[in-house]
């Protein structure tokens, strides 16, 4: 058994150091191309349901889409329509 000196010892605790710092690069790569699709797969949805509900949607521009979003959803109505208050909405009709 070969017994190891300092310098090694610590040449060896420094690689151990490396590989994990380099382990914590990978994980954090993962975590953001995890985000990163979840956000791009939300916002393909979202579009998905806005389309669904503009009649012609493909033939406006996309600032006109977000006029006519801002106009909806500034009515009164809409205010009302809010996901919040509907929640709220179905839970005092749930409890009735």
């Amino acid at each position: 058994m070969m017994i190891k000196t300092y310098e090694d010892r610590i040449a060896q605790v420094k690689q151990k150091i490396e590989q994990e710092q380099n382990r914590m690069k990978r994980l954090i790569q993962e975590q953001k191309t995890a985000e990163r699709k979840a956000r791009t797969k939300r916002l393909i949805e979202r579009g998905a349901i806005v389309e669904s509900l503009i009649d012609d949607a493909e033939t406006l521009s996309n600032d006109d889409i977000k006029l006519l979003l801002q106009n909806a959803l500034s009515s009164t109505t809409a205010a009302q329509e809010s996901p919040n208050n509907v929640e709220q909405q179905h839970n005092r009709d749930s409890l009735v």
